[in-house]
């Protein structure tokens, strides 16, 4: 028997948020929010009762049993293929007549005599569980106009229940695929003179007291995007009060209507949208007077006050008249109260004094990993002779790049002639958790093959034989918190530096907020291969498939807690080192500030996309993977870059960030136009800001002792560079290796009020017990200020 058509069809004041089960988590939210007389605009939603009934007519419920029958939702390529021909079979049925007219009724409804501009969004259901398990999984279409529109794009959207991360996370937490709805509402489009999103409170301090807007002439696609940067307003809840404005120059924006210039681009192919030129005189300025942002702010501050905690709200404005188009609970929000001291737990203990012993040093170097190991030497000249490195062998040579990666993670050591404590040595060292002494000038040619020697990584000091250093702690052990270090949490984040998928697994583990710097030239050198050269041999899928498997690694481990993927920054010497490189890659007399980061991915473009979908891939499973740039020496760069991301579909989002190193001197001092563009938060690479800063190689032992995060000069902007973030409500970050060798410059990142300090995670605790100190120093001396 063919259902009612009002089973069908729900209008927005039909429901609210008990209906979750039959119109979804978006539409309850919608309904509740008109029958609470708010400001939405008007909408229906084709309920899960109708996906239901168009599955079971079509005979596609079986279809899709047999699919995904004895899936594997952990082999990719397998995954992949399954949702793949899921969407397929929902897009090849065709829904009842009864269906189709329900539906064209409505939409003829709404729009009242003329084809309405409507938003089709979608979001899945189920009868015991909260929509908010599924946040993100399914899409949503702007801008559809038709009746024949609306039904493809509404067809389009049930598919959507069956893209790959969704499937994937049904089948992680036991979900019966055929049991899970989704329900589609249909809302109008408002003509945005001007639109954007609002915070009814900021998540980037977690302050409650405020209500951040950001805003930008047009519709909304435009800030959603991440194509525009907007006005920010920052306002005071009680009483309703403007604190702050940064007002940016908005060169063009979305638009439609009968007036579009001939010429003009469109948004996307199947989008009613253009862009448009924003008129000279009103580029520079404020976007929405101060009266509508206050009413905005209160309509925020109302809807906060119906739901009971704060909310991440979509508007829009049309003929001087608030709409609210969307609104969600901001899930990011980790209110603390003042932070307390906590007591340090103590780590195994290590003299900070090298042992006395009558046994004769044979080498003294930098040390620049601590621990202590014990092994046979095993000298390699370069990268074509790693595999000669066996487990337990100590690995020495000239200096390692990245491709020497396999082969020190079966090294208990490492042992350098060349570099420093921020060189490629050290840094794979302490991620791996072994020992290293760099900047020794003469371990080549000093050490013998196959001699048995012992090294201190704290000390920097190379002994003769098997000798005890009495430390009490095994080289590369990583020793495993207590309780209460798991407990201990800081306001200011510390993640952790890594590049290795071995390890995600057991970093992950500890008590650390994330991934502030995850390293893509570790993977990249374990494929062995330069991009481009596999590019040329048809080898793209392969390549996308090795690194996605293992940025994969990290999501996982990591999830919910974010991973910032570092895109590659190899140098041309670097690159010319893996397989066909020498083919495309030329020799440059100073590769350090040659053809690296960004300026490589707008010349070749293709390559970086390659980057890009394996990231893109990841984000179908795993939300907690962002982005960041490095090496970036231009905002018109950054703006190029960002542009290459929008074709693969990559838009700043609600979770999705974009951020960029600052590791250039032009970076701190443009900072404010770096900003401009668009971006969510930076990262500090203290090591390359140094040595530009100072005009010292990092990597050149003999002047290893000018190179100094402390320096003044330094100092300076690493402060310049936090306090320019505060002012412009984006996160500031620090990820190299600076606060791991100095801890007083933690207490200085934090007094300055850095976000976040990303370390090596043979550090991560005592950095902790240092950020705890210090944040509980800034709370006495502000208190005892007041």
């Amino acid at each position: 028997m063919p259902q009612k058509k009002s089973e069908f069809i729900r209008w927005f004041e039909e429901v609210g948020k008990n209906d979750v089960a039959l119109v979804g988590g978006k539409g309850a939210n919608l309904g509740e929010m008109a029958q609470a007389k708010f400001p939405v605009p008007n909408g229906f939603v084709v309920t899960s009762t109708t996906y239901f009934h168009f599955i079971e007519e079509t005979g596609l419920k079986q279809k899709i049993a047999k699919v995904l029958e004895n899936l594997d939702v952990n082999d990719s390529k397998a995954l992949t293929t399954a949702a793949g021909n899921c969407r397929k079979l929902i897009m090849s049925a065709s829904p009842s007549p009864e269906i189709k007219e329900a539906i064209i009724a409505a939409y003829q409804k709404l729009s009242e005599g003329k084809p309405a501009l409507v938003a089709v969004r979608s979001s899945a259901t189920a009868e015991d569980l909260p929509e908010a398990s599924f946040a993100g999984q399914q899409e949503s279409y702007m801008n559809i106009k038709g009746k024949e529109s609306v039904l493809k794009t509404i067809q389009i959207a049930w598919s959507s229940l069956f893209e790959d991360r969704a499937v994937f996370y049904r089948a992680q937490k036991g979900f019966d695929h055929l049991k899970v709805g989704i329900a589609i509402p249909v809302q109008l489009m408002v003509h945005s003179e001007a639109s954007g999103v609002m915070f009814t409170a900021d998540p980037i301090s977690n302050d409650t007291g405020v209500i951040s807007i950001e805003g930008g002439y047009g519709f909304g696609d435009a800030i959603v995007s991440g194509s525009i940067t907007p006005d920010q307003y920052m306002v005071k809840k009680s009483p309703l009060e403007i604190t702050s404005k940064h007002i940016v120059d908005q060169p063009k924006m979305l638009a439609k209507g009968t007036t579009i210039p001939k010429n003009a681009e469109k948004f996307r192919p199947e989008s009613e949208l253009f862009w448009v030129d924003v008129p000279k005189d009103y580029r520079e300025k404020q976007k929405i007077s101060d009266g509508l942002i206050l009413k905005l702010a209160e309509v925020g501050s109302n809807i906060e006050k119906h739901y009971n905690h704060p909310q991440d709200i979509e508007w829009a404005i049309e003929k001087n008249r608030v709409y609210v188009v969307q609104t969600r609970p901001i899930t990011t929000l980790t209110v603390q109260d003042d932070v307390k001291p906590t007591t340090t737990v103590a780590s195994v203990p290590q003299s900070s004094a090298a042992p006395t012993l009558n046994q004769p040093v044979l080498l003294q170097g930098l040390g620049a990993s601590p621990g202590i190991a014990t092994g046979p030497v095993c000298i390699i000249k370069d990268s074509t002779e790693i595999d000669k490195v066996k487990k337990g062998d100590i690995l020495v040579t000239g200096m390692t790049t990245p491709d020497f990666v396999p082969a020190m993670r079966k090294a208990v050591a490492v042992v350098t002639n060349l570099g420093g404590r921020t060189s490629h040595a050290a840094i794979v060292s302490r991620e791996l958790g072994i020992p290293a002494v760099v900047g020794t000038d003469l371990a080549t040619k000093t050490l013998k093959k196959g001699e048995i020697i012992t090294v201190d990584g704290k000390q920097g000091k190379i002994y003769s034989g098997k000798v005890d250093l009495s430390t009490g702690q095994a080289a590369g052990a990583i020793v495993a918190p207590n309780l209460q270090e798991m407990l201990k949490k800081t306001a200011t984040k510390i993640y952790c530096n890594l590049g290795e998928p071995q390890l995600a697994e057991d970093i992950a583990k500890r008590n650390v907020d994330g991934v502030g710097l995850l390293r893509a030239e570790f993977m990249i050198a374990n494929i062995g291969q330069h991009p481009r050269y596999m590019l040329e041999k048809g080898r793209r899928d392969e390549f996308v498939d090795e690194l996605f498997d293992g940025i994969m690694k990290f999501a996982k481990a990591f999830d919910p807690r974010p991973v910032i993927y570092r895109a590659t920054d190899f140098r041309t010497n670097e690159y010319r080192g893996l397989k066909g490189g020498e083919k495309y890659e030329s020799e440059e007399e100073n590769p350090m500030i040659g053809f690296r980061g960004v300026s490589r991915y707008l010349a070749d473009p293709e390559v970086f996309k390659m980057e890009l979908e394996a990231i893109k891939r990841v984000r179908r499973y795993h939300q907690n993977i962002w982005v960041m740039l490095p090496f970036v020496r231009t905002p018109e760069e950054l703006r190029e870059a960002k542009k290459i991301m929008a074709t693969m579909g990559l838009y700043r989002t609600g979770t999705f960030k974009l951020l960029i190193m600052v590791e250039v001197p032009s970076t701190v001092l443009m900072l404010e136009r770096f900003i401009g563009v668009g971006i969510d938060g930076v990262s500090i690479g203290s090591n390359d800001l140094t040595q530009l800063i100072l005009g010292v190689d990092r990597d050149n032992a003999k002047i290893a002792n000018i190179f100094n995060e402390q320096n003044p000069a330094v100092m300076w902007a690493l402060e310049h560079i936090i306090k320019v973030c505060q002012a412009h409500g984006i996160t500031s970050g620090i990820c190299g290796q600076a606060p791991s060798e100095y801890p007083e410059l933690v207490t200085k990142l934090v007094e300055w009020g850095a976000s976040s300090i990303s370390v090596s995670p043979d550090v991560i605790e005592q950095t902790r017990d240092l950020v705890a100190q210090a944040e509980f120093e800034k709370v006495r001396m502000r208190k005892f200020s007041a």
